[in-house]
Formats: structure tokens, C-alpha cells, sequence
């Protein structure tokens, strides 16, 4: 519609060396630090050889980074029209997870598709953003304050969100209803708007916890006395503990960690790779790696607000909390803050679909950079005018 028309006409011609100009190299170079990070401790968690894990894990993050520069040269205009069918890709996938999904640890999450196994619900955060990006694009400030333009988007959100919950996999579902949260404030939610959708939220969470399948209820039990079975369900989190406090300031030195090289840490590869680099590293290390991931998520913040089209700043926006939900749920897991939930540190923990989907979300974000200014603010507030 008119957004279409102006985001076509208002985009700058860049040729293509002018947009690989255009990039973020710096922010390239932050990304790339992360994955050295996470190679080091995949090398590590295979005994101090590159397979099973370290080798695999490079090769994706290498096709990841040529995926993430092309998609980094798309204009906007391709992105908002490629929003709708990947959402509705997503869902069939998630769908096809639940009819003939591979099942693993007691769920359905994986397809297998030409020998490789892929994690849809992945892709649906992704697809999640675009879509929400693309119809908070159309409808201005003054729209949102009409509680029917939230129905749509609030659909867009609770379909996956379901589809996710029945796999089941509770992370994911939680980040994927941060992700959209997080686009409807930031999209010009009410406050009053959202008083009135936390007001039964006490009561939904009862009523999901009455739904819980038995091994999350274990965990939730686990996470608030996992003494009570140190040899069973509360084995993962109290080992995870025992593994971070045994770093100290200074780590045990790599390749010298106790309970990441006989074995005794659960996951070391994937959920709990983060204990790994707080026992072998040290406080000092695991506190430049949270370092680390915080300058990743300010960066990709920074990107949304330079960014003078309002498709492209929820893009940014959205992509960094899916980043920011991903490493706060991973972190706060292995602490022990909250119940163990089966979600990976992005770049770092060992997984092809994460890798890769995380590598997608960056390349859109970085191509929201690449084409900021495609719309100025005056044409921006013009349209809303047209629109009200």
C-alpha cells in the first residue's frame, strides 16, 4: 500500500560495494569474537579436539556469515514483502513438527529434512519479527491506541506461541511471546493497554501450570529443591553450580576444568557450555563474555534507533531481544535462577538450527542498517498524517 509505494520511492540506489561499505564491520567483528568464544569452548568440551563439535559448529557459523552479509544487501522493500510467507512458512513447519517431528529428551521439535535435522520454532521467532514488523509499519500511533488494530498482531503471536507449547517447548514459547511484547510496546502500545493484559495474567499462569506436562513440573520442582534428588532431576543444575563456583576469580585453566572434563556437567556442549567457560576462565572470563553479548544487544538497540524507517527500527528492535531473551533465559538458567529449559547460548553452545537462524536474524538487522535512511522522519510523520 502507501508504505510500499514511499519505501520504494524515498530507498537509496547504493551500488553494491557502497553497501558492503555501509556495514557494520565493527559489529561483524563483535559476532565473529562471540563464535571464536564459542570454537574455543566446543574444543575444549570434545577433549581438547576439534570433533565432535568445534569443527562442525565453524563450519556452520562460516556459511552463517556469507548468509548473514547477503541478507545484509536486501532493501527493505524485499524484506516486507517476504514477511507474510515466511510467517506462514513457519507455521506449516510448526505444524509438520507436530505430525512428523523427530522426538528428542521426551519432545517433538526437530524435522528431518534431506538428512539434516532443523528446528522450526527457530525460524517462527524470525518469522515472528517480520511479520509483526511489517503490519506495525502500516498502521500509525494514533491506530494503535484502537484496541481492535491489536487483534491481528496479537494473533500473529498466540498461533506459534501454541504451536510451540504443544512440540512442547516451553523456552522457546516464552521467548517467542518476549519477542512480540517487546515489538508491541516498542510499536506504541498504550500503558493502559497493557495494564489490561497483564490483568489475568496470575490467573494464566495457573492454568498453564495445571497443563504442564509431567517432566516440566519436575523441573519447576527440581529448580526450587534440587537437593532433594541430587542424583536425578536435580543432577544437571547442582553439577552446573558446583562447575561455576569451582572457577573462582581465575578458572582452572583451559582444558583443566574438573567437572567439564571427567564428564560429570550434563550438556557441556549445548545448554550448560556457559559453566564450561565460568570453571576453566574464571569469574574474570565468564564476566568479558557477558560482556561480550551485552555489546552485541546495545549494538543491534543502537541500529533501531539510527534507523529512520519504522519497518526497519522494529526489525532491529525485535532481533536484538530475541538475542537478549536467548542469552537472559541461557544464563539465568545455568545459575539457577530459573527451571531448566533446554535453551542454547546463541553462537556459542553447540546447534545447527540456532546457529543458523541466529546468523538470519543478525543479517536482517544488519540490513536495516544498511538501508536506514531509505525514509526520513518527515516523510515518516507525512504518512502517519495521510493515515489518521
Amino acid at each position: 500500500m502507501k508504505f510500499h509505494k514511499r519505501l520504494l520511492r524515498a530507498e537509496p540506489s547504493f551500488r553494491l560495494m557502497s553497501k558492503l561499505w555501509r556495514i557494520s564491520w565493527l559489529y561483524i567483528l563483535l559476532i565473529c569474537t562471540l563464535a571464536g568464544v564459542g570454537y574455543v569452548t566446543l574444543y575444549s568440551a570434545g577433549g581438547g579436539t576439534p570433533y565432535p563439535f568445534a569443527a562442525p559448529q565453524a563450519a556452520r557459523f562460516a556459511v552463517g556469515l556469507v548468509m548473514m552479509i547477503t541478507i545484509a544487501m536486501l532493501p527493505p522493500r524485499m524484506l516486507i514483502h517476504a514477511a507474510a510467507p515466511m510467517y506462514v512458512l513457519s507455521l506449516i513447519l510448526l505444524v509438520a513438527v507436530l505430525r512428523m517431528g523427530h522426538v528428542g529428551k521426551g519432545a517433538e521439535r526437530w524435522l528431518i529434512i534431506g538428512g539434516l535435522q532443523v528446528q522450526p520454532s527457530e525460524f517462527a521467532k524470525i518469522a515472528l519479527v517480520l511479520a509483526l514488523s511489517a503490519w506495525f509499519s502500516r498502521i500509525s500511533y494514533a491506530r494503535m491506541g484502537n484496541p481492535l488494530w491489536l487483534i491481528p498482531p496479537a494473533l500473529i503471536v498466540l498461533v506459534p506461541v501454541g504451536l510451540v507449547l504443544k512440540e512442547p517447548n516451553l523456552g522457546t514459547a516464552v521467548i517467542i511471546g518476549g519477542i512480540g511484547a517487546s515489538l508491541f510496546f516498542a510499536a506504541g502500545m498504550r500503558l493502559w493497554q497493557i495494564v489490561l493484559l497483564l490483568l489475568p495474567v496470575p490467573s494464566l499462569i495457573k492454568f498453564a501450570y495445571n497443563h504442564l506436562h509431567d517432566y516440566q513440573r519436575a523441573r519447576i520442582t527440581t529448580f526450587l529443591h534440587p537437593e532433594n534428588d541430587p542424583l536425578g532431576a536435580g543432577y544437571n543444575i547442582i553439577q552446573s553450580k558446583i562447575a561455576l563456583g569451582s572457577g573462582g576469580m581465575w578458572g582452572q585453566g583451559y582444558l583443566h576444568g574438573s567437572q567439564g572434563q571427567l564428564n560429570f556437567l550434563p550438556e557441556k556442549q549445548t545448554d550448560f557450555i556457559f559453566t564450561m567457560i565460568a570453571e576453566e576462565w574464571g569469574f574474570v572470563g565468564a564476566a568479558a563474555v557477558i560482556g561480550l553479548l551485552l555489546m552485541i544487544i546495545l549494538g543491534g538497540m543502537i541500529m533501531a534507533i539510527r534507523c529512520r524507517n519504522r519497518f526497519g527500527r522494529l526489525i532491529a528492535l525485535g532481533i536484538s531481544m530475541n538475542f537478549f531473551f536467548y542469552c537472559l533465559v541461557n544464563l539465568s538458567m545455568v545459575m539457577g535462577a530459573i527451571p531448566v529449559g533446554g535453551v542454547p547460548l546463541p553462537l556459542v553452545s553447540y546447534g545447527g538450527s540456532a546457529m543458523l537462524n541466529v546468523m538470519l536474524g543478525f543479517g536482517l538487522l544488519l540490513s536495516t542498517w544498511v538501508h536506514r535512511d531509505s525514509i526520513d522522519d518527515e516523510d515518516e510523520e507525512d504518512a502517519n498524517k495521510e493515515r489518521i
